[in-house]
């Protein structure tokens, strides 16, 4: 058994209603693709487990647990599956601001997206230079011509709506689903929460 985190709703349940609890165990049937009902999902990082929240199970005041369970699935570090999880403790919610999330967002797109005068504006928004919602758009319209990374198009959307922190949130969950696998996904999402940027080669 390892260490996991699993995400409820306020009432502690998950789709279905499923009730989970200190000491609550459910199985699934080990079968079938890892969105399905034959597996019981959780997260291998807490942080990981908020962020991914808006695309995932979209709980609108979500509750966090330590959980313990084998891991038999995987989407990349995004969510893993297991055929028996057991919660064993509620522990606090990760306070990730909308700042957080576009910075995650765009973290993930950098790691697959070169396009520079993308990567411009990605170095000028991090380090707070510009963070205007026109710069964002500029930068997307140069994405979409050249055809980047959707995942460099989700960081600029996270960007633009950082103002209304609910779009903001979905876009950054996009940027990292469609960053893929080849990533640290736990390592960007803590540095995107303490704020942690190293510049792209050509500005430094």
């Amino acid at each position: 058994m390892i260490k996991l985190y699993k995400l409820t709703d306020g009432d502690g349940k998950t789709w279905g209603g499923t009730q989970w609890g200190p000491g609550v165990s459910h199985s699934g049937t080990g079968e079938g693709e890892l969105c399905g009902w034959g597996w019981i999902h959780a997260y291998e990082h807490p942080l990981i487990a908020v962020m991914m929240n808006p695309i995932h199970a979209r709980f609108k005041h979500p509750r966090l647990w330590e959980a313990e369970g084998e891991i038999a699935m995987r989407d990349g570090q995004l969510k893993c599956g297991c055929k028996t999880l057991t919660t064993v403790r509620e522990i606090p919610l990760p306070s990730i601001t909308a700042e957080m999330r576009v910075r995650f967002a765009i973290l993930c797109a950098m790691e697959v997206c070169a396009f520079r005068p993308w990567t411009a504006w990605a170095d000028r928004w991090l380090s707070g230079e510009d963070r205007s919602e026109a710069a964002a758009e500029d930068a997307a319209r140069a994405a979409y011509a050249a055809r980047a990374a959707r995942a460099a198009r989700a960081a600029e959307a996270a960007a633009a709506w950082a103002a209304r922190s609910a779009y903001a949130a979905q876009a950054a969950a996009e940027a990292a689903r469609a960053a893929g696998h080849g990533i640290d996904i736990f390592d960007i999402a803590e540095k995107a929460c303490s704020g942690v940027h190293t510049f792209t080669e050509e500005t430094e």
